[in-house]
């Protein structure tokens, strides 16, 4: 059915008109207790083989939304309702910003991608920070999406940084920096060791000093080389954070026809984005929480992360052509293979095949 309205209506419509209008809906069921609880009963994980643990937070299910789509921590609840384990808001910046000229938001149907070059639109921490205050109807697990002010110098990336954590990382599960967005001038830059490394130590102060300690991750691009790949690896042992994303979107355009200046997310990003995962794994073994993300489309691709080690796997692109009970349909997928080959917990299939042929099948 979602198919037929997505190819029929949704796909007619303006990308960026349908993103406002789905979060608009979602906010509001986020604020209506009874229909989010009845939602949340059908649809959200409770498999207890699917329950996973990573830097001392429980997650319900392995497969969350990644940052991106609910950029002002307006409705994670919702989202929460319609079965994903986790919802990472934001990209939420220190200070209120408009994004980018529009049209910034495009579909690519035909290779299942899309291109964004959205900037950080958003509200702001302090805004954010009053969203993310309220009480929670459902359970559900919020991570918090970070980045920099575009008008903001790199000089001043640390403080900005330092701002919004402040303001952030007391409300959330778990704090994510965000320096590998292609649509904020010079943000990539901030990936270089020497630059990340003085951010990274100001932001983890802040995370530290809050009163549950809250888990600090960093999200990296897939268009990083694998020198520096592993270097921003180091770094995070050498810091102890409690974990790497990888990936963000993509500045390549290999094998789309669209030459659209963004990132670009969905099926394009699956082979990179795995290779990027296996590469973290090969240098970090299982001493730091991996969390994939890019080009995630079904439960297979799930599977295939968390056997590459993986412990947390998010997507975006896969639900905008999944349709809105994507996330449900993949945690019952994976329920039912773990269950066929006797697996009682997720956790025993993450890096299981990690520099080896997969033993344990699709």
């Amino acid at each position: 059915m979602y198919k037929f309205v997505f190819s029929l209506l949704l796909s007619r419509l303006d990308a960026e008109q349908v993103h406002h209008a789905t979060v608009g809906a979602l906010a509001l069921l986020s604020r209506a207790p009874v229909v989010k609880k009845v939602l949340h009963r059908r649809l959200a994980p409770r498999d207890p083989a699917l329950r996973v643990e990573a830097f001392g937070v429980h997650f319900p299910g392995p497969l969350g939304l990644a940052a991106g789509f609910d950029k002002d921590a307006a409705c994670a609840e919702g989202l929460a309702a319609f079965g994903f384990g986790h919802v990472e808001v934001g990209t939420i910046t220190a200070h209120a910003q408009p994004g980018n000229a529009r049209p910034r938001l495009f579909r690519l149907p035909r290779e299942r991608a899309l291109i964004n070059r959205m900037g950080f639109n958003n509200g702001g921490a302090h805004a954010a920070a009053r969203r993310l205050s309220r009480p929670r109807g459902v359970p559900v697990v919020v991570g918090v999406n970070i980045g920099k002010t575009k008008v903001v110098p790199e000089s001043a990336a640390v403080d900005d940084y330092v701002t919004s954590a402040k303001e952030l990382a007391p409300l959330a599960d778990y704090l994510v920096v965000n320096v590998s967005s292609p649509n904020t001038p010079g943000l990539r830059d901030l990936q270089a060791v020497e630059l990340l490394r003085p951010l990274l130590v100001a932001v983890k102060q802040v995370a530290d000093g809050t009163p549950r300690r809250t888990p600090l991750l960093v999200k990296i691009a897939p268009d990083l080389s694998d020198e520096d790949v592993d270097a921003v690896a180091d770094l995070a042992l050498d810091l102890g954070l409690d974990g790497i994303i990888a990936t963000n979107t993509t500045i390549s355009r290999a094998g789309v026809s669209s030459r659209e200046t963004g990132g670009l997310s969905g099926r394009p990003l699956k082979a990179r984005s795995l290779e990027v995962l296996r590469r973290l794994r090969a240098r970090v073994g299982d001493r730091i929480t991996l969390v994939s993300a890019g080009g995630v489309e079904n439960a297979d691709d799930v599977w295939e992360r968390l056997l590459a080690g993986a412990t947390l796997v998010q997507g975006y692109t896969g639900m905008i052509y999944g349709g809105p009970l994507w996330a449900s349909r993949i945690h019952r997928q994976l329920s039912r293979r773990l269950r066929l080959r006797g697996i009682t917990s997720v956790r025993e299939v993450v890096g299981r095949t990690a520099g080896s042929a997969d033993t344990l099948g699709g």
